[in-house]
C-alpha cells in the first residue's frame, strides 16, 4: 500500500492472468463507507481485492495555485522541426518527460498542478502539435507517423537523446507510434484514455461516432452546435463525475473553438482522420504487438467511466498484453481523468517513474 501525505490510498498490485503478468493501481475516491468497495475487473481471471479511498475534491481543477508550475505563464520558445516551426515549453529539473497532448489541446490546456506534480523532478517538455496553437501546419501529410516523426524531431533539436514519453487521448496514439519508430529514444510510456488500435479495438457506440463527425461537419461550416458540446462534455467526465458535480453542464459554449482557441476546423478534422485511421482499421494488428515486443515499463491510466470517448476495456487490452505493464483504473472518472483528479493522477505517474527508474 501507498499513502500520500492527504491519506489518499493507492495498492499497486501484482497479478497473474492468462497472457502476462500486470501490475494495477486501483485509486479511488470515495467516502470511506464500510460497505462501499471498489471491484476492478480485468480481462484476467483474477479476483482484484476491493479497496477503499477518500472523499473525491468538490470541484474539477481545484488546486491552490500558489504551489503549482501555471503553465500559461511560462513564455513559449520555438525551434524549427523538418518542415514545421514547433513550439514548445520547458519545465522543471531532472529526468526528461515528453507529454504529448489530447486531440484540438494545445500545450497551455494541462492542468497547472499535473505538471507541477511531474516538473518537481523531472523536466517536462510540453509542445503544440502540427498546425496547432502557435506550430505551424507545414506540407506533410498529416498522419500518425509523420506526428511521431514530429515529436521525435523535437527531441532531437532540444538535444534530448533519450526521454519518458506520456500520451494522453490521441496523444497516447502518438506516444506508442513514438515509441514503436523510435525506440532508443524512449525510457518509458505512459498511456491515458488510450487504445492499442488495429482489429482489436473496441469502438465508440455508433450514436457517438455520429456526432462526433456531426461537430466536426458543422465546424468545417461554421455552424454551432451548443447541445452536441453538452453531449461531448457529459461523455469527457462520465456519469460518475456528473452526479457529483451536475454544474459542470452548466454555461455550456457553443462550439469547441470557444474553448480551443488554438483550435482550427481543418486541424480538428485532420486529427479526426488521424484517430480513426487508428481505431478503425481491421485489416492492422494494432500497435500492442510491437509494443509488447519492446517491453518498455508501460503505465496505462484509464477512467471507469470512460465508455464513449474511449471504451475503457481498450486499456485493459494494453495492459493484458504488454509485459510487466501497470494499470491504474480512476472511479467516478471519465475520458477527462487528468484533469478531474490531475494532482492524484500526478502523483501516480512519478510513482510509476521512480519505481521503473529503480529497476531499469
Amino acid at each position: 500500500m501507498l499513502l500520500d501525505e492527504d491519506n489518499k490510498m493507492y495498492y499497486p498490485q501484482k497479478i497473474k492472468g492468462n497472457k502476462t503478468s500486470v501490475f494495477i493501481i486501483i485509486f479511488t475516491f470515495i467516502m470511506i463507507i464500510p460497505t462501499t468497495a471498489i471491484i476492478v475487473l480485468t480481462t484476467t481471471t483474477t479476483t482484484v481485492n476491493p479497496v477503499y479511498g477518500q472523499q473525491d475534491k468538490t470541484n474539477i481543477n481545484t488546486t491552490d495555485s500558489s504551489n503549482t508550475s501555471n503553465i500559461q505563464s511560462i513564455p513559449a520558445k520555438k525551434v524549427q522541426v523538418g518542415d514545421i516551426e514547433t513550439a514548445y515549453k520547458m519545465l522543471g529539473k531532472g529526468d526528461p518527460i515528453l507529454i504529448y497532448n489530447g486531440a484540438s489541446d494545445g500545450m497551455d490546456a494541462w492542468d497547472p498542478s499535473l505538471l507541477t506534480n511531474l516538473s518537481s523532478n523531472h523536466t517536462v517538455i510540453v509542445f503544440d502539435s502540427r498546425g496547432l496553437g502557435n506550430t505551424t501546419m507545414g506540407s506533410k501529410p498529416y498522419t500518425y507517423q509523420q506526428l511521431a516523426n514530429d515529436a521525435a524531431g523535437l527531441l532531437d533539436a532540444l538535444k534530448i537523446p533519450k526521454a519518458d514519453v506520456l500520451g494522453y487521448s490521441l496523444g497516447s496514439y502518438i506516444a506508442q507510434q513514438i515509441t514503436i519508430m523510435y525506440p532508443d529514444k524512449v525510457n518509458t510510456l505512459t498511456l491515458i484514455g488510450s487504445s492499442c488500435g488495429g482489429k482489436d479495438h473496441t469502438p465508440k457506440p455508433a450514436e457517438f461516432l455520429k456526432m462526433q463527425a456531426e461537430v466536426v461537419n458543422k465546424s468545417l461550416n461554421n455552424i454551432p452546435y451548443q447541445e452536441e458540446m453538452k453531449e461531448l462534455i457529459a461523455a469527457s467526465v462520465g456519469e460518475g463525475w456528473i452526479k457529483l458535480h451536475p454544474e459542470v453542464l452548466e454555461n455550456i459554449p457553443t462550439d469547441l473553438m470557444q474553448k480551443k482557441p488554438g483550435l482550427t476546423p481543418e486541424v480538428m478534422n485532420d486529427q479526426n482522420n488521424v484517430g480513426k485511421h487508428w481505431e478503425d482499421n481491421p485489416n492492422w494488428s494494432g500497435a500492442c504487438d510491437e509494443l509488447a515486443k519492446l517491453a518498455k515499463p508501460t503505465l496505462v491510466i484509464t477512467g471507469m467511466d470512460d465508455n464513449k470517448y474511449q471504451p475503457h476495456v481498450n486499456s485493459l487490452k494494453i495492459a493484458e498484453k504488454i509485459p510487466g505493464a501497470w494499470l491504474v483504473q480512476i472511479k467516478n472518472a471519465g475520458h477527462a481523468a487528468p484533469d478531474q483528479y490531475p494532482e492524484e493522477v500526478g502523483k501516480i505517474i512519478n510513482t510509476f517513474l521512480s519505481t521503473t527508474a529503480q529497476t531499469n
